[in-house]
C-alpha cells in the first residue's frame, strides 16, 4: 500500500488505485453523492430538507451502517484516508459558511434586534441551565474524573451547553430557503436570533477549547481572554475596515468590466481561506472567519450574485455532503449498549429539545408574536445538525493532556 501516493500506476501494471488517495477519494465522493441523493429523493414526499438525507447517509455510511462491515471500511473509508477526506470536506465547509453570511442581511438583523438579542439569549440559557443537571448525571454515571477520562465538570458543562443551546446556523438556513420562509417575519427573526446564538456558542467554545487544552486553570482564563479580544477585534475590524472596500469593489464590478469581475472574485475566494486562517489562529474555529467574511460583501449587487453563482452549486451539492460523512464515520449508535446508556441519550436529546423550543417559545409571546409563530420559532431555533457536529468534532480533537 502507497497511500502517500497521490496517483496510481494504473490496473495493467498490478497497481491498486483504491491504496492511492486521489483515486479512492473520488470514489468516496461518489458513494456519499449516491446516497444522500438517493434518501433525498425518498425523502422529499415527506417534505424533507436535503440536509436531512446528508446527516444520515453520514450515519449509514459510518460504523452504525455499512461501515459495520470492516472489509467495506478498510477498502473504502481505510483509516489513513480520514485525513484527506475531512480536509476536503472542512474547505467546502468554510466556503458554505462564507455564502451562509453572504445570505444574511445585516439590516435584517439591525431591523429585528432587540427581539432576536432577547430570543437567542432565551434559546441559550434555558438550555445551559439544562446542561448543569445533565453534566452532573453523565458525570455520576459515566465517571468522566477518572484516571482515562481527565475532564473537569466546567469542560463538560461547557461542551454540553453549547451542544444543547446552539442552532445549527447553516441547516436553518437551508431549511428556510427551502420551505421559502427567508422573507417571512419568522424567518428573518429566526435568522436574526441565530446569527446571535452563533456568535455567542463560538465565544464560549472558545473558552471550552482553552480550558481543554492543558495547563493551568489561570492560563487557561488568560487564554480565553485573549481569543475573546483577538475574536472581537478581528469581528470589528472585517465590518469597519473590510466590508468599506467590499462595498467599492462591489460597485466597480457592477459596472460589467469582465477582467476586474474575474480579478476581484479570486481575490474574495482567497480572502475566505485567509479569514478561516485569521480566526483559526486566533483560537476560534476557520468557519467563524469565513462567516464573518461573508457579511462583509453588500447584499443585492451583482458582484454578490455572481460570486454565489460560481460556487454555490459546487459547495452545497458536492463538498458540503463530505462533511457529514467524514462526522458519520465517527458516529458508532453500537457502543450504546443498556437502558443506562440509551437513557441518557434520550435525556440529553429531550433536554436540548425543550430547553430551546420553551425558551423561545416563552419569549417570542412576551415580545407580541403570535402563539402559533412563537411555537414555530421555537422548532426553528431548535434546529441540529451541522454545527452540532462541528463542535463534538472539535471537542473530540481537543482532549485534555
Amino acid at each position: 500500500m502507497r497511500a502517500n501516493e497521490t496517483s496510481s500506476d494504473g490496473a495493467w501494471q498490478g497497481d491498486n488505485p483504491m491504496n492511492h488517495a486521489l483515486p479512492l477519494l473520488i470514489i468516496q465522493t461518489i458513494l456519499v453523492m449516491f446516497v444522500s441523493r438517493t434518501l433525498a429523493f425518498f425523502l422529499k414526499p415527506l417534505r424533507q430538507p436535503r440536509v436531512v438525507a446528508e446527516i444520515i447517509g453520514g450515519i449509514l455510511l459510518g460504523p452504525s451502517g455499512i461501515g459495520r462491515n470492516k472489509t467495506f471500511m478498510h477498502t473504502v473509508f481505510p483509516s489513513w484516508s480520514t485525513p484527506i477526506l475531512e480536509s476536503v470536506a472542512s474547505i467546502g465547509l468554510l466556503f458554505y459558511l462564507f455564502l451562509v453570511g453572504l445570505e444574511l442581511d445585516l439590516r435584517t438583523i439591525n431591523r429585528s434586534g432587540k427581539r432576536a438579542f432577547n430570543i437567542a439569549v432565551a434559546g441559550i440559557s434555558l438550555p445551559f441551565l439544562f446542561a448543569i443537571g445533565v453534566t452532573f448525571l453523565l458525570q455520576k454515571v459515566i465517571h468522566f474524573n477518572s484516571e482515562t477520562h481527565k475532564v473537569s465538570y466546567f469542560q463538560l458543562f461547557i461542551f454540553l451547553g453549547v451542544s444543547l443551546s446552539i442552532t445549527a446556523f447553516p441547516v436553518l438556513a437551508r431549511i428556510l430557503a427551502e420551505l421559502k420562509l427567508l422573507t417571512t417575519q419568522v424567518g428573518e427573526t429566526a435568522m436574526a436570533a441565530a446569527a446571535f446564538n452563533d456568535v455567542a456558542a463560538w465565544v464560549l467554545l472558545a473558552l471550552a477549547i482553552a480550558l481543554a487544552g492543558g495547563g493551568e486553570h489561570r492560563n487557561g482564563v488568560l487564554t480565553s481572554i485573549l481569543v475573546l479580544l483577538s475574536g472581537v477585534a478581528f469581528v470589528v475590524f472585517m465590518l469597519f475596515v473590510i466590508r468599506p472596500l467590499m462595498e467599492r469593489i462591489s460597485l466597480r464590478c457592477s459596472r460589467e468590466n469582465e477582467v476586474l469581475d474575474e480579478m476581484f472574485i479570486c481575490l474574495t475566494l482567497a480572502g475566505v481561506m485567509l479569514s478561516g486562517f485569521m480566526t483559526d489562529l486566533i483560537g476560534i474555529h476557520s468557519i467563524f472567519g469565513a462567516f464573518v467574511f461573508g457579511l462583509t460583501i453588500p447584499r443585492g449587487g451583482e458582484f454578490a450574485s455572481r460570486v454565489t453563482k460560481r460556487i454555490e452549486d459546487f459547495v452545497s451539492n458536492l463538498m458540503l455532503p463530505l462533511y457529514f460523512a467524514s462526522s458519520g464515520l465517527k458516529t458508532d449508535v453500537g457502543k450504546l449498549q443498556g437502558v443506562v446508556e440509551w437513557g441518557i441519550l434520550l435525556l440529553v436529546i429531550g433536554m436540548a429539545c425543550v430547553g430551546k423550543i420553551l425558551g423561545t417559545f416563552v419569549v417570542a409571546v412576551i415580545c407580541t408574536m403570535p402563539v402559533r409563530e412563537s411555537l414555530t420559532l421555537g422548532v426553528l431555533m431548535n434546529t441540529k445538525g451541522l454545527v452540532e457536529l462541528i463542535v463534538l468534532n472539535i471537542g473530540k480533537e481537543k482532549k485534555p493532556a
